[in-house]
């Protein structure tokens, strides 16, 4: 089977998978994008990709930088954990931040969007798996830092929140924790800080290959897939 047949039969699984599971949820969102994770995909792979779906994410900035030049179609999202000296990297090249994990780097991102008159749209990132190896605001720290974080709400886009499961063989377990993240989501929507800034967070990055069911049902909008889309190519 041809690499592009191959990419695409993947990639309407998962786009179906993640239709169904919104039409059968309560909770889940009106439209839910597919971030197309390529951190350990081959170039053509990727390339080929393009020609079939819009979103990509990548983990570290060189690495998204020079891929959305080679692709600058595509929409492209860090993902990954972002160190304060790739800011200014990070702020050029991503349409979307889904990792601001600390006060320190948010307080990086707005000064670089100053000096290079950027708008960058973020997500911070919560650690709901209370894993110690997991960046990540706690719940309880996001919400008392939630009036300094929205004195940034003028420089930066404050678009919601990401989090990761912990891994697990049963995509259930992690049902919890993107629970978690809406409820949180809702609160934040409702501090009274938050309709004086007029701020209402609308974006929950939850979700990946393993369990984005589950999050989807739990109201997701953008899921973060990466193996499931090049399953059954070399090396995977």
């Amino acid at each position: 089977m041809q690499l592009s047949e191959i990419l695409r039969q993947n990639l309407n699984s998962v786009l179906d998978e993640i239709e169904c599971a919104r039409q059968r949820s309560q909770f889940a969102a009106e439209t839910v994008r597919l971030v197309a994770v390529t951190k350990y995909a081959q170039p053509e792979w990727v390339a080929a990709l393009s020609r079939l779906h819009p979103v990509f994410g990548e983990n570290r900035p060189q690495q998204l930088s020079d891929r959305a030049a080679e692709l600058p179609q595509q929409e492209w999202h860090l993902i990954g954990h972002l160190q304060r000296n790739k800011v200014r990297l990070a702020v050029t090249a991503a349409a979307l931040i889904h990792s601001v994990d600390s006060l320190r780097l948010l307080q990086a991102i707005a000064a670089a969007a100053e000096s290079t008159n950027a708008a960058p749209a973020v997500l911070l990132q919560v650690n709901l798996s209370r894993e110690s190896e997991k960046s990540g605001f706690s719940t309880q720290e996001i919400q008392e830092l939630w009036p300094e974080i929205l004195q940034y709400s003028s420089r930066i886009r404050l678009q919601g929140l990401m989090t990761m499961a912990a891994a697990t063989e049963d995509p259930e377990q992690a049902r919890p924790v993107f629970r978690e993240l809406r409820e949180l989501r809702d609160l934040l929507n409702q501090h009274p800080q938050s309709a004086a800034c007029k701020l209402q967070l609308s974006e929950l990055s939850m979700g990946m290959s393993g369990d984005f069911v589950p999050a989807v049902e739990e109201g997701a909008t953008l899921v973060r897939v990466g193996s499931r889309l090049f399953a059954g190519l070399d090396g995977e």
